[in-house]
């Protein structure tokens, strides 16, 4: 639990008696901190890290290690507010961004023993996108050929599950050669998928190949590198032992078993640790996480704590989660004390999928609008959030005065309309990259980028000025549109057009010599180290794609009448963007553009991106999208991603409750969580195929852990939303569903009696 999210939340002058004497520790204190969410442990990591500061520890001396950087989001804040820097600012990182400081610094010493291609020059880190960019440069020839037929699955997430599985590889410590091996030995169904697996190692191996030629590293090769190259030498341990004399280490359950491995070496030799751990989470076993060997660091400590007083549930919402934890393991429930639950419980039966929606707002709206509640203490949650139900939604809110927000760090970059409307525009504004939208594409950014202009005039805009001349795209003025066409736009819209259609105009005429609006691009000669020869031959090299994207987005689509005016998750997307444009710019500007090597002719790097985008290369985690949110909206997230929040909140709505997606894995062919993970085979049995048995009790395990953990992030009261029929209009009869109907019905035993 965060400081500083409501007024509920314990701060550091209102700590209780166990909490202060945990935070009061001797300095020289080594304790692992156990207990279930809303418990007050970050409270107390937080508080421990400020009387760290206070007591006159050098702040550069503390080290702030979690398993994802948002769950680090407290203790940063908190540094910063406090007066007291100790000798400087305190780190926060994780394992990936540790392995990447580090192999930066020493990478002279380990270059060539790595086996990298080219030890005369600097290595090129890449992001989720930029591994995937150059995944899909190693694995398309494949595809050509023939592989993976059988699967029927987008390609973004064909290469997506390739790195995946490089990531387990290097996160739970077995060779990366082994993958294939291990998911065949696994896997007892039809002969076909063997042959699968044996490609996937192929790519995956063809992949590390390409990156050491080319000096590129990817997560799993920074871990690699880091861990077997650099960890193992005495000046690059002690370099950190030295540096980072103080830990604090939050969330250790969700982390890797190879940062636990690190970290059992590490703590003996610090001065102070503290390590905290979640009881029944968890929650990113897909990337890897491993509660198992995270409790193991409880040996390295010398002290243990337990926390087992919620500070967030109410008694019959901690009641709840036991019914429902022995109903989802099919254990017998006594209706003895169920009476209370009714109060923090909400339910109503719909028939369809849409009159469960109104339902849904109209509580919010009533919570919100008759009762006063903050907006922000409200969360809506489903298994997955669709664009229809979150469009749904967000409209039905909205018509409600109820203000909304969503959050999904795993959507593609294409499926954000702020994405198709600015990469559309830059694909109109860069006629040489060849790049034609089409006449619908147009109309939907259009409507996207000017404020009020509904789709069907969007439609009938674009039909009237969009043109493709020689193969090029075109936009027409709106002073040549018929009068009485002009008319039915309205002049207002016509105007907001023409500006827009003008400054694309201009930076079109003007991008040869590498201005916009008039104004040079101050920094492109320092960016691109350019002569003063190249600046005066014919040929120039064109604003890089973000600078473009900056300069829309700041002189037209944020200025009032535009789109992106008063959109805050619209201008989120387009911040978001434009870093992922800048940091594909960066790698393949440092590593060279693969495909311009190979085919001998140079590819724009902003038409190469575009491109890659269209594939539906899956957005990387911006940390502004969890931490730069409006301060009262409700919230549109998928369950897991609020679960990582870490934080809780009076009122959870709970969608779809009778769907399967509470309860199923997402489909992936290429890879297997369970199965490329230190628990597997089993410790009692060498070889063993993943039965149906084992996925049952798996779920039923994911479950009831997901069940437990949104419960006692829950202060007040759980809506339940179901429907007879789902959203694609099947019936609804989900794991999760059965499990209340069987604590309803023991609620009904208890009344009756």
């Amino acid at each position: 639990m965060a400081l500083s999210h409501t007024s509920r939340t314990r701060q550091a002058d209102s700590l209780s008696s166990h909490q202060q004497t945990l935070v009061d520790a001797p300095i020289d204190s080594k304790v692992f901190l156990e207990g279930p969410a809303g418990t007050g442990k970050t409270t107390v990591g937080v508080a421990r890290l400020l009387h760290l500061l206070e007591s006159g520890v050098r702040g550069r001396s503390i080290l702030i290690f979690t398993p994802q950087r948002t769950l680090g989001v407290p203790y940063y804040e908190a540094a910063h507010r406090s007066s007291v820097y100790g000798g400087g600012g305190t780190t926060l990182l994780t394992l990936g961004g540790l392995a990447q400081r580090m192999v930066d610094l020493f990478w002279p010493l380990i270059v060539e023993e790595a086996g990298f291609g080219h030890p005369e020059q600097p290595p090129t880190f890449l992001t989720l996108e930029t591994a995937q960019y150059y995944m899909a440069r190693v694995v398309r020839p494949l595809l050509d050929e023939g592989a993976f037929e059988s699967v029927t699955i987008d390609r973004n997430r064909l290469y997506s599950q390739i790195i995946d599985n490089l990531n387990k590889a290097a996160v739970v410590g077995f060779p990366y050669t082994e993958i294939g091996d291990r998911l065949k030995g696994a896997w007892g169904g039809e002969q076909s998928r063997q042959r699968i697996y044996e490609q996937a190692q192929v790519c995956a191996s063809r992949f590390r190949r390409y990156c050491l030629d080319h000096n590129l590293l990817d997560f799993s090769l920074q871990l690699e590198v880091f861990l077997k190259h650099l960890w193992s030498r005495p000046i690059c341990r002690d370099h950190l032992l030295e540096r980072y004399r103080h830990l604090i280490v939050d969330n250790v359950e969700e982390d890797v078993p190879v940062a636990h491995d690190l970290l059992r070496a590490w703590i003996p030799s610090t001065e102070t640790a503290l390590v905290i751990y979640d009881q029944a989470a968890g929650y990113r076993r897909f990337l890897g996480a491993d509660p198992e060997s995270a409790y193991a660091l409880r040996e390295v400590c010398d002290e243990i704590v337990s926390f087992d007083q919620s500070f967030v549930m109410l008694p019959e919402m901690e009641a709840l989660g036991e019914a429902l934890t022995r109903s989802v393991n099919h254990l017998p429930l006594s209706p003895t004390n169920l009476g209370d639950v009714r109060r923090v419980l909400a339910y109503e039966s719909h028939r369809y999928h849409p009159e469960m929606l109104d339902w849904v707002t109209d509580e919010i709206a009533r919570l919100v609008n008759e009762r006063n509640v903050r907006p922000s203490e409200i969360v809506v949650l489903a298994p997955f959030l669709s664009d229809a139900l979150r469009f749904s939604l967000t409209n039905r809110l909205e018509r409600q005065d109820v203000p909304v927000r969503s959050h999904r760090p795993s959507r593609a970059l294409r499926e954000e309309s702020a994405t198709h409307c600015l990469l559309t525009l830059a694909a109109i504004a860069h006629p040489a990259w060849g790049i034609t939208p089409t006449r619908f594409d147009v109309a939907y950014a259009l409507m996207q980028a000017i404020e009020e202009l509904d789709l069907v005039r969007a439609q009938l805009l674009a039909e009237i000025v969009y043109r493709e001349q020689r193969g090029e795209p075109r936009l027409g003025s709106f002073d040549r549109i018929k009068p009485q066409m002009q008319e039915r736009l309205t002049f207002v819209l016509g105007e907001r057009y023409e500006r827009l259609r003008t400054w694309i105009e201009a930076y079109v005429q003007t991008s040869s010599q590498e201005t916009l609006s008039g104004n040079a691009s101050d920094d492109r000669q320092a960016q691109y180290n350019v002569s003063d020869e190249a600046e005066e031959s014919e040929e120039h090299e064109e604003i890089p794609l973000d600078h473009f994207l900056g300069h829309l987005f700041g002189e037209v689509l944020s200025q009032a009448g535009y789109g992106f005016h008063h959109d805050f998750d619209a201008a989120e997307v387009a911040a978001n963007l434009i870093e992922s444009v800048r940091k594909f710019r960066w790698a393949t500007e440092e590593a060279g553009s693969a495909r311009g090597q190979e085919s001998g002719s140079i590819v724009p790097l902003g038409q190469e991106y575009i491109e890659m985008v269209e594939e539906g290369v899956i957005a990387a985690q911006y940390i502004r999208s969890w931490r730069m949110e409006p301060e009262d909206a409700v919230l549109l997230a998928p369950a897991y991603t609020f679960l990582i929040r870490n934080r809780p909140v009076d009122y959870q709505f709970w969608l779809n409750v009778g769907g399967r997606g509470w309860w199923e894995r997402l489909y992936q062919p290429l890879t297997h969580p369970y199965v490329l993970s230190r628990h597997w085979p089993p410790s009692d049995q060498e070889d063993k195929t993943w039965t149906d048995s084992d996925e049952v009790e798996a779920r039923e395990e994911a479950l009831q852990r997901l069940i437990q953990g949104l419960i006692r992030r829950c202060r007040r009261r759980i809506y339940l939303g179901f429907s007879d029929l789902g959203e694609q209009g099947f019936e609804q009869k989900g794991p999760l569903l059965q499990a209340f109907q069987r604590v309803l019905r023991a609620m009904l035993v208890e009344v009756g009696a």
